[in-house]
Order: structure tokens, then sequence, then C-alpha cells
């Protein structure tokens, strides 16, 4: 149940019908297609999008964690260059005060190896990322691991680093490892 519309200028509450979610590409994936399909089923199913677009620079990912304070990132790929700007993009991401336990996940075309795109997210939870979702799972580990991951924007208590509160999880054919 939504509250009632806000007054003045504030933004309207939404936090009690799902997460806020910030829905980005890697700096150098122009695709959009992708970034449109996660925010309507993210929108579908009950979570507010904040959506950059493509080719967002780090800083900017950055910057918008720090203004619109969202309750999970989702990084996606077409590109295949998501191993890549991905492991960079937590790096930088990670060392922000008071955004090192932001739950980010990254999914899509990681890699340009094809199957062996599989090989990647291993590197990618290692490097910081919550989870990696690999582009021939489909959306369906997705799903899940947003039905699962509990609800953070509900908890007011600062976030631990993501070691701390969860154990990372690749997904890739369908499989949780």
């Amino acid at each position: 149940m939504h509250s009632p519309a806000p007054t003045g200028d504030a933004p309207p509450d939404v936090r009690d019908s799902g997460r806020r979610v910030l829905v980005s590409s890697v700096s150098s994936d122009s695709h959009t297609w992708n970034l449109v399909f996660l925010q309507l089923m993210l929108e579908e199913l009950g979570h507010e999008v904040i959506n950059l677009g493509s080719c967002v620079p780090d800083e900017l990912l950055i910057a918008e964690c720090r203004r619109t304070a969202p309750d999970m990132v989702v990084i996606s790929s077409v590109n295949g260059h998501g191993h890549l700007d991905g492991r960079r993009l937590i790096g930088r991401l990670r060392a922000e005060p008071g955004l090192s336990g932001l739950p980010v996940v990254i999914g899509g075309k990681l890699g340009t190896r094809g199957a062996e795109n599989r090989a990647y997210g291993p590197e990618l939870l290692a490097a910081g990322f919550d989870a990696v979702f690999e582009d021939t799972a489909g959306v369906a580990p997705f799903r899940r691991y947003l039905a699962e991951a509990g609800r953070p924007g509900l908890d007011p208590a600062p976030r631990p680093t993501p070691a701390a509160t969860h154990t990372p999880a690749l997904v890739a054919s369908g499989e949780t490892v």
C-alpha cells in the first residue's frame, strides 16, 4: 500500500512497496533495451527504479548512489565487456565510504568468449559483487535472487560489508554455486 501523495518538492516514499533499485550499464556499453527490460520487470515486481541509461561513467554512478540512496544496484552488460568495466566499477564503489556495503549485482554478457564467460563469475564475486548472473541462465535466477535477498531498505542500521551479511551468488546456466 502506498502512502498518501506528498506535498511540496519531496519525492514520494515508495520503499514500503519494494526496493529502490538503481539500474545502469557499464561505462562502455551503449545498449539500452536490456536496461528498459530490467526497469519494466523490476517495476512490475513492485520496485522503484532509477534507470541511469547506457555508457554511465563510474563517477556518475557513484554520485547517483550517494544522491538517490538505492537499496540495490543492478549493472547490465550486453557488449561483452562487463567483466572488465564491472571489476573496475565495483572496486571504486567498494572503496567509497558509505557505499561499501551497498548490494550490487551484475549480469548479462560478461565477456566475448561464449560459454566460457562463466569463468568471469568468480572474479567478479571476488572483486566485490554480491551476485553475478550470466546471460545464458535467463532471468529466472535473477528473479529468485530478488525474492530471496530480503528487504535491505527497511533496515535503518548501517550496512556491514557484503561478506559479513551473506554469501555471494554465482549464477550460470540456471544453477546457483
